[in-house]
């Protein structure tokens, strides 16, 4: 995930187990940083089995998810995650 663009478009699609009305279902961000932080840091930990985020064609897990908001290459700046 070297080469992983953060500042691409990219859509967000959490699991069905948590996500229950179509609004939280899927949604579209301006770069994978902001969905990023959105299912990190406003989302319950939970939410990330299941989801998956796609960027330029490619898809990562939850566990993608994570390494890529754990990365030192992650541009934005880090708040506290949800519970």
């Amino acid at each position: 995930m070297d080469n992983f663009n953060y500042t691409a478009p990219a859509e967000l699609y959490p699991s069905r187990r948590y996500a229950k009305t179509p609004r939280e279902q899927y949604r579209r961000f301006k770069t994978a940083a902001e969905a990023i932080q959105f299912m990190m840091e406003d989302r319950p930990a939970a939410w990330l089995v299941g989801s998956f985020l796609e960027v330029n064609g490619r898809r990562f897990d939850g566990n993608a998810i994570r390494s890529l908001y754990e990365a030192d290459r992650y541009p934005l700046e880090r708040r506290q995650a949800a519970a």
